[in-house]
């Protein structure tokens, strides 16, 4: 089963283990440099939680995962924390926010279905809302330990995003080597 990974304790356990010394500390730093402290922010795809903790130094954070296990793992390390059942793509909740941050989750969606992700986003931001994401720069796209990853390049995303959102920047970074990263950040656009 696709995305069949993140289904079970052991491979939440294999993973949160696997990325203990990885997380968005530099990418939350190039966040906090336009949204603003306290501000109400949906991390999708919170897994072990090591990003939403880092946020929620700054800001009012509500995480997601679409793994029952990874929530259950959530909310046993983080009791005082807020955590939603989300899939990225329809992002079903009602609630609004002034951010909503990810860390190489939504490279996990095919091209439409990461459509569809940034206009429910564009929908669940208040006017001027910011968006922060990370992606696994490259081509084309491969299963990984069941997972489907899809590659991103600049002018890929920029062209996915600039409906809904005002590109504010677009940079390489090195997560593992140089220049495997991706770190888009965008500002809603009000509907004309």
């Amino acid at each position: 089963m696709e995305g069949a990974y993140y289904r079970t304790k052991e491979s939440v356990d294999e993973y949160t283990k696997l990325s203990k010394d990885v997380s968005g500390k530099e990418l939350i730093e190039k966040l906090s440099k336009i949204l603003t402290p306290g501000a109400e922010i949906l991390e999708i795809g919170s897994g072990p939680g090591t990003d939403w903790r880092i946020l929620s130094e700054t800001y009012t954070v509500i995480g997601s995962d679409n793994s029952i296990e990874f929530l259950a793992h959530l909310r046993t390390q983080n009791p005082l924390g807020e955590f939603l059942e989300l899939d990225a793509t329809a992002l079903k909740t009602g609630k609004r926010f002034d951010g909503i941050y990810s860390n190489k989750v939504l490279h996990h969606l095919k091209d439409d279905e990461l459509t569809s992700s940034i206009k429910r986003q564009h929908e669940r931001l208040n006017p001027g809302g910011i968006v922060c994401h990370s992606f696994w720069k490259g081509e084309g796209s491969e299963v990984f330990k069941g997972l489907f990853v899809n590659y991103h390049s600049a002018s890929d995303l920029e062209r996915i995003f600039e409906n809904y959102f005002e590109i504010l920047s677009i940079e390489e970074y090195k997560e593992f080597e140089d220049n495997d990263s991706l770190l888009l950040i965008g500002k809603k656009k009000t509907p004309q």
